[in-house]
């Protein structure tokens, strides 16, 4: 969208904050990058440039607006509903793969040279991996600057950099200040705060619609690894660096997220990974826009628009799950899934709460006996079949997850049907165009709306809500009282 200069200086001089995330304003003359939607005076066209990335402006020698904040904005909402390579490789780096496996690990990982890689982020971006890395890695720097009392010499390591020198030219050069200037000029924080534990906001684009997106994951939660506590979402936290616990409450404006973190080189991932769970960075005014020409799902969404896809922080942990929860109820696979975790997940402690393990590792899991499996042989053949995938390396499930390619991988395995691989592809893989026409409560809402009720004629109808389908399901369920599609209390 940056190349389209009128368009975005509509933006820019509307404020509008549907844009932020998408592009970046920089200024000619002040040397300055805003996010569209800042407060200030708009300055002249003639003196504004436009980048596709925080990065790109950083590498052209721009510092960052100290009142708009551009590195606070929501991601581009182009990395979650593509599945190119440039996708797939942003959707790693905002997972941490580049900190912690350089450029030839974040290759590796996309199948191709580190050079295609290279080239394929500057051409879309202006920006390589690194410099999209280091972007990434000044911006939680700025968050534990502000919102902890670490030492510097802790925050610089904490936020991926090699040295204490590189910490502090790069904060300097993008923010304008110096690491102990950022800390004084922010709020006071609150001095009984958790050791390890961060208090942060996660901004979204608006409108957003909690109900079935928080609603969703408090009624399949399985106990001891989530929870509905005080308002909140709270769940334990796999990390490459050790494990985590977040609690997360939806507010007016943001998603208030309390993070308890055993290594803080996890925040970044965790960070992402909540975003990703919550589809904070989708654009609803377009998914809507979509959704309403269809005269039948216009009315659906004017009584609650800004619904969102409820996801997962790990994909291989949900492709579990589904399989436990074929053709049984939600409180049947919460019970598989609970026996699951106390015989096999790893033990934490929880002061402020009740979660007491992590989610199995498919490691653990293929340790188990199928015949303690409560359930008909042959689906225990479809769980031990992909734990043993998943634990061979045959199937990986990730953010960068090619979806036709494991589309085709799932649908192979044996138990694997249309309905487990689409909600899989979903909630775990991300596809914003996943449908799942055989689903009985999507029938179900279908035939109360007079729509097509057979999964083929209704598949042909949903062709007009391409390439948003998730969220149309997410509309249909909404017809139903199921608990999944109301905020508890």
């Amino acid at each position: 969208m940056h190349t389209d200069t009128e368009r975005c200086v509509r933006a820019v001089r509307s404020k509008d904050a549907r844009f932020d995330g998408w592009f970046f304003t920089a200024v000619l003359t002040t040397r300055i990058y805003c996010r569209p939607s800042c407060p200030v005076v708009p300055p002249k066209p003639a003196n504004m440039t436009f980048y596709p990335s925080a990065a790109a402006c950083q590498q052209a020698g721009f510092r960052a607006c100290k009142r708009c904040r551009p590195d606070t904005s929501p991601g581009s909402p182009e990395w979650n509903q593509r599945a190119d390579l440039v996708a797939r490789a942003m959707r790693l780096i905002g997972d941490g793969v580049v900190d912690r496996e350089g450029v030839p690990g974040l290759a590796t990982r996309l199948g191709y040279s580190a050079r295609q890689v290279e080239r394929q982020l500057l051409a879309e971006l202006g920006a390589g991996p690194l410099a999209l890395a280091r972007a990434q890695r000044a911006q939680t720097a700025r968050l534990l600057i502000e919102t902890t009392p670490l030492p510097m010499a802790d925050i610089a390591f904490a936020a991926g950099f090699s040295s204490i020198r590189t910490f502090n030219d790069t904060v300097r050069e993008v923010f304008a200040l110096a690491p102990t200037d950022l800390r004084a000029r922010a709020p006071r924080r609150n001095p009984g705060s958790t050791p390890g534990t961060l208090t942060l906001r996660l901004p979204f684009r608006a409108p957003l619609n909690p109900d079935n997106l928080f609603g969703h994951l408090a009624a399949t939660a399985v106990p001891g690894v989530e929870e509905w506590r005080d308002g909140a979402y709270r769940r334990t936290l796999r990390l490459p660096y050790g494990h985590g616990i977040v609690a997360l409450t939806p507010e007016p404006d943001h998603i208030a997220c309390r993070l308890t973190l055993s290594d803080l080189r996890d925040l970044t991932v965790a960070i992402s990974r909540c975003r990703r769970m919550l589809d904070l960075d989708a654009d609803p005014v377009a998914i809507d826009d979509q959704l309403r020409t269809d005269p039948v799902l216009a009315p659906l969404v004017d009584k609650a628009p800004g619904r969102r896809v409820p996801r997962t922080v790990d994909e291989a942990e949900f492709a579990v799950r589904a399989v436990l929860g074929q053709q049984v109820s939600t409180a049947a696979a919460r019970t598989h899934a609970a026996r699951l975790v106390t015989a096999y997940g790893e033990r934490i402690d929880d002061p402020e709460g009740g979660l007491t393990h992590l989610f199995p590792a498919p490691e653990a899991l293929a340790a188990l006996d199928p015949e303690s499996l409560a359930m008909p042989r042959t689906r225990r053949t479809t769980f031990t079949t992909l734990v043993r995938q998943l634990t061979d390396g045959e199937l990986h499930l990730g953010v960068e997850s090619d979806w036709p390619e494991t589309r085709a991988r799932l649908l192979a395995l044996p138990g694997f049907g249309p309905w487990t691989v689409d909600v899989i592809a979903m909630r775990a893989l991300g596809d914003p165009d996943a449908f799942l026409p055989t689903d009985l409560g999507i029938r179900k809402a279908a035939q109360e709306l007079g729509l097509p009720s057979t999964p083929a004629a209704l598949t042909a109808r949903a062709a007009a809500w391409r390439p948003w389908r998730a969220y149309a399901v997410q509309y249909l369920w909404a017809t139903d009282s199921h608990p999944i599609n109301f905020l508890p209390v």
